[in-house]
């Protein structure tokens, strides 16, 4: 509640409220508009009339935020150890990977929120007020509630207004409401106090913009009192939250680093209870705390993410923040706006009914091509004389306009409608037929018209005739001169009208039984979700002087039905399968009516046979526990506000979902914000939802948004895959150490040697992994479980076997190096150290699927791959053969005896993972529990 002009009233009731009684409680004056005095002392107590912003994070607040993670905060000690030990190459590698992260992370971060800027774009920099007697044009922001502003086509309204005059008023509010064609308003009728806003008639709202007509308001809220303001607000109350991937990864994090405590500690305690030099231990323990954590995951995680964007982009997808790609992929629940993300937002006629029969009119858009059909058998309507007179009446009872806007890469035009949506659906349903509004015009000109009126809901123009309309209607009146009205509007207001009908091109009585049937097919088309008009015409016996509407729309004669619909994209519908398939559930959010909101549903199968569906005014009866409990069974809502949307966003996610909420306009914004991951339209889309959206799709593609969804889970495919190969090889190497010192053996691997194979033989496979074109079948399986670690018992078990099979391997070479040579330690280390090195290249292999089969997905198909472990292997093979780099790392030269007894060790551990993958699925397709 907030005060206004001294007295009690909200923002919100004023649509409740009789005029009188508002202009008494604001004390202002429709004739006068406020005093200057008045207005300034308002403007004092209520503030200007402009959105609020909240103060943005510093650079030095985004860049501390970037090392507030627990892996980051391990790397960061162990670069700090490695200088300490002198292992300066080690220490800068693992700082570089730091800096990299924290720099990508605040560019990124950096991108401050533009999302209330974009909606101080859509407000009217300057409002005509009433004050002090006198009609001024002022600054949209020295406005203040009471004041009285005038409205024309064109404006936009500065301010939220109770109107109190409405000639022929239309706004557009779209952007606030999803309502997909201009609203009719009327300032007399006072409203139910809980009413939606997008069926608040007498009321309009800032940044909406007035399409037809012209009308007078009373400021009833300004600034972040109105519902601009209130979207505002939601937006910046959401604190950002960690994607799912974070969590993971800080999790992973977590649970490494206290592995890495834990194996310093034990290693560390078991040597110097042998014996052990205290510092050689002391590095060694480092050495595998290092190896044990995967400093190079922040790098490729940040790598594989940025690639995502690039592939993004080719998928007509823009990301705007780094973590959106893989939140995407984890998505469970897609909740799609209607008009212009599943609907073409562009009104086409798709049905007519004339002479006691229907016909249907295909075709796409504002596109003037099309085809008509009638019993499923294309015709012709140039024919066709009632399809034709139909379709004549209809674009002539018409301010819409049809022209060329460019042409397309196959040399065909382009177009572009002009006017009411409505309106313009019936001049492109006639242009399909031949029947071009231009030439309509010049060859029967208009002379007199009534403009359309909320009131009536009918509009009536006056033209002269000739050739066979004349004709036609002559048969109605022989005493015609050439001129006729054509009139259009609400079909039962018009059908009161009428006291004849066209059938078989004769004009007849409208009796009864045929006045019934026209509200039959009224009604028939009404269900199917059409918008439907009437048109009737009415010839004259002279040029009206002084047109009137009493005067003229009687004694008409019905010629017909049009219905037209928002059609939905064809791409959708295949595209809804596939995220069904994909374990996705869809729910479709509109602000549109709950029949055409049913009917696209039913059209694109969103839909199911048991799914429910909500208006906002049931959801306004239902709490919030009682709404968690049966979110996950509503496919559709309807006559949704903001809040509305934010209530059923939060409904998803109290449920554990992962919540992708696709919308366009400025009543997006604040659940695009509270989603997981926001999905904007870039066309039709206002700059408020791309601003505070995640990701922006360049072709306003509902069939993008499921290639999305895909990259993202391919992304996360790999950055488990990376896990998984190098935490099976880190855990191999800590096992060997370990596993040796309790033998009593020598150190197997030195701290050098464990350092190369972590950073170099590991870093170029693992990053290769990263670079995965995904599993065929990754579109096949249902979203993995919100709440499932990176690391899971599937993992656990591949880790296990790749890392004890490894282990095995490793002290096997070690040990047969042992007794070969038992006065050279250093060729027993070496061949400890090419074992487990060479058993890691093929284990990236292996490691390419956590399902399929090294065949299956093609040995050769990674071509990033090869060169990774081509590069390691000659590193490794440098590192034996090469003498002068023998005494930096311990190494020794080995032979082709070496060689036979490494070789089968080799290829063990590899061979264990392809038979684990067997095994798994094997157990799959008997649907028994994986391990």
């Amino acid at each position: 509640m907030r005060m206004m002009g001294g007295s009690n009233v909200s923002e919100q009731d004023a649509h409740a409220q009789p005029i009188g009684d508002l202009v008494s409680t604001l004390r202002t004056r429709l004739t006068q508009g406020l005093s200057d005095e008045e207005a300034r002392a308002r403007l004092s107590q209520h503030g200007p009339n402009e959105l609020q912003e909240r103060p943005r994070p510093t650079f030095w607040h985004l860049l501390l935020g970037q090392f507030n993670n627990f892996l980051v905060i391990i790397l960061l000690a162990s670069a700090i150890i490695s200088l300490f030990l002198g292992e300066y190459v080690d220490a800068s590698a693992i700082m570089a990977i730091v800096v990299l992260n924290a720099v990508l992370g605040v560019v990124q971060e950096s991108k401050a929120e533009e999302a209330l800027a974009a909606l101080k774009k859509m407000a009217a920099p300057e409002a005509r007020v009433m004050r002090s007697s006198h009609i001024r044009t002022i600054a949209a922001r020295e406005l203040v509630p009471g004041d009285v502003v005038l409205l024309e086509a064109g404006n936009y309204a500065p301010a939220d207004l109770r109107l109190v005059e409405a000639v022929n008023l239309k706004l557009d509010e779209a952007a606030l409401t999803g309502e997909s064609v201009p609203v009719n308003k009327d300032a007399e009728v006072v409203l139910d106090r809980e009413i939606p806003v997008g069926d608040r008639r007498n009321s309009a709202f800032m940044g909406t913009m007035v399409a037809y007509g012209r009308g007078k308001g009373i400021v009833v809220a300004t600034g972040m009192h109105t519902q601009f303001g209130l979207i505002a607000e939601m937006i910046q109350s959401y604190e950002e939250e960690p994607t799912p991937l974070q969590r993971k990864l800080n999790q992973l994090g977590r649970w490494l680093g206290i592995g890495c405590l834990i194996i310093c500690g034990i290693v560390g305690l078991v040597g110097i209870l042998r014996g052990l030099p205290p510092l050689e231990m002391f590095m060694t323990a480092v050495s595998l705390a290092i190896a044990a954590v995967p400093e190079g995951l922040p790098a490729v995680v940040t790598i594989c993410l940025a690639l995502g964007m690039q592939e993004m982009i080719h998928r007509h997808a823009l990301i705007r923040r780094l973590p959106a790609v893989e939140t995407l992929g984890s998505a469970t629940v897609i909740c799609s706006d209607k008009t212009g993300t599943l609907t073409q937002n562009e009104m086409m006629v798709v049905k007519g009914w004339t002479d006691g029969r229907f016909f249907a009119i295909s075709g796409e858009g504002y596109h003037p091509e099309g085809e008509f059909r009638r019993d499923g058998q294309p015709f012709d309507p140039q024919t066709e004389p009632e399809v034709r007179f139909l379709l004549q009446g209809a674009a002539l009872c018409n301010d819409a306009i049809l022209e060329p806007s460019g042409q397309k890469a196959d040399g065909s035009p382009t177009w572009r409608m002009v006017g009411d949506p409505t309106e313009g659906a019936l001049v492109i349903a006639a242009a399909k037929a031949g029947l071009w509004k231009e030439e309509l015009g010049r060859a029967f000109p208009r002379v007199a018209e009534v403009p359309f009126e909320s009131e009536r809901k009918r509009m009536t123009t006056v033209h002269k005739i000739e050739g066979e309309v004349i004709q036609r209607l002559e048969r109605v009146c022989p005493s015609s001169t050439g001129c006729a009205a054509f009139v259009k509007g609400a079909p039962d207001l018009l059908l009161e009208r009428c006291t004849h009908i066209m059938i078989q091109d004769e004009v007849q009585p409208l009796d009864e039984t045929r006045r019934r049937e026209v509200v039959s097919a009224n009604e028939a088309m009404s269900r199917q979700a059409l918008r439907v008009l009437g048109v009737a015409c009415r010839p004259l016996e002279a040029p009206p002087a002084n047109p009137a509407a009493e005067a003229m729309e009687r004694d008409l004669t019905f010629i017909g039905l049009m219905g037209m619909i928002d059609p939905a994209r064809p791409e959708v519908k295949p595209a809804v399968q596939m995220a069904k398939r994909a374990g996705l559930k869809s729910a479709m959010v509109t602000g549109d009516y709950l029949q055409t909101a049913v009917a696209i549903a039913r059209e694109l199968e969103l839909l199911s046979p048991k799914g429910r569906v909500l208006t906002g005014a049931e959801l306004d009866h239902i709490d919030d526990a009682s709404f968690a409990s049966i979110v996950e069974e509503v496919d559709v809502y309807a006559r949704v506000s903001p809040q509305h949307k934010v209530r059923i966003v939060e409904a998803f996610k109290s449920r554990g979902h992962v919540v992708a909420m696709t919308g366009d306009g400025v009543n997006d914004a604040p659940a695009l914000k509270r989603a997981d991951i926001g999905v904007a339209m870039g066309i039709t889309g206002t700059d408020v939802s791309k601003e505070t959206a995640d990701m922006v799709l360049t072709d306003d593609n509902y069939a993008s948004i499921v290639s999305a969804v895909e990259e993202g889970r391919i992304i996360y495919s790999n950055i488990r895959k990376f896990v998984y190969y190098l935490l099976s090889c880190n855990v191999g190497e800590i096992l060997i150490i370990f596993l040796a010192m309790l033998a009593g053996l020598p150190l197997p691997l030195t701290a050098i040697q464990l350092l190369v194979l972590n950073l170099i033989t590991d870093g170029a496979p693992a990053l290769a992994l990263g670079l995965e074109k995904g599993d065929p079948d990754i579109m096949e399986r249902p979203p993995r479980p919100v709440e499932e670690p990176v690391i899971n018992r599937q993992m656990i078990w591949g880790i296990g076997i790749l890392s004890i099979t490894a282990t095995i391997a490793t002290l096997t070479a070690f040990i047969i190096g042992l007794r070969w040579f038992p006065d050279n330690p250093t060729v027993a280390k070496t061949m400890a150290f090419a074992t487990l090195a060479l058993t890691e290249l093929p284990i990236a292999y292996t490691c390419r699927s956590e399902r399929h089969s090294l065949f299956t997905v093609g040995v050769l198909s990674n071509k990033y791959m090869q060169w990774a472990v081509l590069a390691s292997a000659v590193i490794l093979l440098s590192i034996i053969y090469v003498p002068f780099l023998d005494p930096i790392f311990d190494t020794a030269s080995l032979g082709l005896n070496e060689w036979l007894v490494m070789v089968p060790l080799i290829l063990m551990a590899p061979i264990a993972a392809e038979l684990n993958k067997l095994v798994l699925r094997r157990l799959a397709a008997r649907t028994m529990p994986v391990l």
